[in-house]
């Protein structure tokens, strides 16, 4: 085999590797086991929802998959690396952000201050630059010298996706990012989605909003219980809602 050939077939291997691939995840807090065998699987650049009902398991996967619960068990390989043994700040680097629901913003620290503060994750990728981050977030421009608890509640939403956005991570994990937000931060925050997809990003999103998270996703996964119990691509969404109305009454 020469070595172009070589080449050829090592970049083709490389982009068949899936973002995210988690095989029979179980994970617990303390003694309360709650994934009972996850199976879930991203591809590059796609923009993937997992629904359900509260307590269904969906921020605990997001958490699983950064190494914030207590024990877990099963495999988690992100970029192709598994990392279910790996500490939290390791899986980090591995190109991962994390947007918690409850944002985290530093209220000592004004936007742009909080903007630069986290680490870069990646070797690779360089993140988005303040200038990208104003281009997207016009209002975080506006507000860039504004204490961080003095934003409104969708100005520290953007502020907390743009952090991550800085970091270089390609692999954004999303939770409930429209809850309580005015329907015209709600539209902002789809085009986001829509330009960070463009950008060959690859999203998971945990959304209660489903009328939000149903244009923009690629794949949809339902979980109940811990465990995944429904998936299907866009285009089966309208053929899935019967099944939708039962499992989340949406």
């Amino acid at each position: 085999m020469n070595t172009v050939t070589e080449a050829v077939i090592t970049r083709q291997s490389k982009s068949n590797v899936s973002a995210l691939e988690i095989r029979g995840l179980k994970a617990w807090y303390g003694e309360s086991h709650v994934l009972h065998g996850v199976d879930l699987s991203v591809h590059q650049g796609e923009v993937v929802t997992l629904l359900g009902r509260n307590g269904a398991g969906r921020t605990t996967t997001l958490r699983a998959i950064m190494g914030l619960t207590g024990r877990r068990e099963g495999s988690i390989k992100i970029g192709g690396v598994e990392s279910v043994g790996l500490p939290t700040h390791r899986i980090a680097h591995l190109g991962v952000g994390y947007c918690p629901e409850e944002r985290g913003i530093f209220s000592s620290l004004s936007t742009e201050e909080n903007l630069v503060l986290p680490p870069m994750v990646s070797k690779t990728d360089m993140g988005m630059s303040i200038d990208e981050i104003y281009a997207m977030f016009p209002n975080l421009k506006e507000r860039r010298n504004s204490q961080g608890t003095r934003l409104s509640g969708g100005e520290q939403q953007m502020l907390a996706v743009a952090r991550i956005l800085r970091t270089g991570a390609r692999l954004l994990l999303l939770d409930e990012i429209s809850e309580g937000l005015a329907p015209v931060i709600v539209q902002a925050l789809a085009r986001m989605i829509t330009a960070l997809k463009a950008k060959g990003y690859t999203i998971i999103m945990v959304e209660q909003n489903f009328r939000f998270a149903a244009p923009l996703a690629d794949r949809f996964y339902v979980m109940e219980h811990g465990q995944i119990v429904e998936r299907f691509d866009a285009q089966e969404l309208e053929s899935k809602m019967p099944v939708l109305n039962e499992l989340l009454g949406v």
